[in-house]
């Protein structure tokens, strides 16, 4: 509702600034030019909608990750573009043999495609093919590093313990080799 009201705004700015340029008996000074220039590259946005959004990411002919959402719309403008995926959404990640390694579910998504960073929001879960299990409210995963991360409070479960806290970095995987801030919780030592 937001993003309709900003659009509607700037398409009321850019009539009132052509009414006024064209309805003035001289030239726009400078100073006014510029301010028209700079009202009208600030609406340059594009936005395309879609609806049971299945869409693949892949590298080197390789498929990395495939997403199901039930709407996305994705914001491009000269300097940015982003995707907003409404859900459920569900992530599969793929390893070099096309076999899915992890899954993901949250209630929404936001994908930067500059930088190649997905967040995920609301009820977030991460189960990977060797039983191990991520639950938050917000994660983070930064596709080129593999790395995903929450300052939130997380959960991971594995086959021989559970571990919670506030604060996670690691790997799509959830190997062992990750950090938690402030964790509590039981697990086994060997």
């Amino acid at each position: 509702m937001e993003q309709h009201n900003i659009k509607i705004f700037r398409l009321f700015l850019f009539s009132l600034l052509l009414t006024i340029s064209i309805s003035s008996c001289g030239e726009l000074s400078e100073e006014q030019s510029a301010q028209v220039d700079e009202a009208l590259s600030d609406s340059l946005t594009s936005t395309t909608e879609s609806w049971d959004v299945d869409m693949e990411i892949i590298e080197d002919g390789t498929k990395k990750m495939r997403l199901f959402g039930s709407y996305a719309a994705t914001y491009t403008t000269e300097d940015s573009s982003s995707t907003r995926v409404k859900g459920p959404v569900i992530i599969h990640l793929y390893d070099s043999t096309g076999t899915i390694t992890t899954r993901a579910y949250s209630e929404r998504a936001v994908y930067d495609a500059d930088n190649a960073i997905f967040e995920l929001f609301g009820d977030v879960r991460v189960n990977t093919a060797d039983n191990r299990k991520l639950t938050s409210e917000y994660l983070k995963w930064i596709q080129s590093e593999d790395i995903i991360s929450t300052p939130k409070f997380v959960i991971i479960t594995t086959p021989s313990d559970s571990i919670a806290g506030t604060g996670f970095e690691g790997t799509t995987d959830l190997s062992d080799d990750y950090t938690i801030e402030k964790p509590t919780g039981q697990f086994v030592i060997d």
